[in-house]
């Protein structure tokens, strides 16, 4: 399924962003959109230092990509678990965050999840994201505990409902 939204920008319409099936050909750009990630700067650094989203990753998860069609600039991506349902990695660069990207994102994952018979969708929340997944629906379940050293901080855990 391809989703798009149209983005506007000086008063005319651009063409739409569309979200394609991630290829093994993205890894590097995806891993880049992961590490450069304003989002875990300072205490939530090293949580990214060293990710790698690899070509294996990408070929045997359902991952998406947000693409700019005029430049086929990568402007967000996510990464759905069918088994058990829970959303493994999203992000939105930087500077394209506010302009509807994560919802595109997020609207394309509950397709996704809707054609794969779920009825909802885990999300272990980066803390300052909270906000957003619940802005698109998420409801919060809970807490999941800091788990040094890999991670040294509280999580949200928030189910997203599809349906």
């Amino acid at each position: 399924m391809n989703s798009s939204i149209t983005r506007q920008g000086g008063g005319a319409p651009r063409e739409a962003v569309r979200v394609r099936r991630a290829t093994a050909r993205d890894a590097k750009r995806l891993t880049r959109l992961v590490r450069t990630s304003r989002a875990y700067e300072g205490q939530y650094a090293a949580m990214v230092a060293g990710y790698l989203v690899g070509p294996d990753y990408i070929e045997t998860h359902q991952v998406f990509a947000a693409v700019d069609p005029a430049t086929e600039r990568l402007l967000g991506f996510y990464s759905l678990v069918l088994s058990p349902p829970e959303l493994d990695l999203m992000f939105v660069a930087d500077d394209a965050q506010g302009l509807g990207i994560g919802r595109l994102l997020v609207d394309h994952l509950r397709g996704e999840a809707e054609r794969a018979g779920l009825t909802g969708v885990r999300i272990v929340s980066h803390p300052p994201a909270e906000g957003f997944y619940r802005s698109v629906g998420a409801r919060r379940t809970g807490t999941l505990e800091a788990k040094p050293p890999a991670v040294m901080w509280d999580r949200p855990e928030l189910l997203l409902p599809i349906g």
